[in-house]
């Protein structure tokens, strides 16, 4: 898809160069970019790919891991 964004003159041109001493088009680097940036803010995602590692591995769960767990998150301010 393409798009037209701004951005500020400044990162324009640091992009650029970054884009041509790794060899990649801006297209890639912006689309590797807001990749990135969406999964960094994303958090279910890495849940996600947490529980599907947890079920690939097959390790069962502890109870007393669960227990400590539990414990700590009631304690804990969020």
């Amino acid at each position: 898809m393409k798009t037209a964004v701004s951005i500020p003159d400044d990162i324009f041109a640091r992009a650029d160069r970054f884009a041509r001493r790794t060899k990649k088009s801006r297209s890639q680097l912006y689309s590797d970019a807001v990749r990135e940036y969406v999964a960094r803010h994303a958090p279910e995602d890495v849940t996600d790919a947490l529980d599907k590692l947890i079920a690939e591995l097959g390790q069962p769960r502890d109870p007393f891991v669960s227990a400590a767990a539990s414990r700590v998150l009631r304690r804990s301010e969020w």
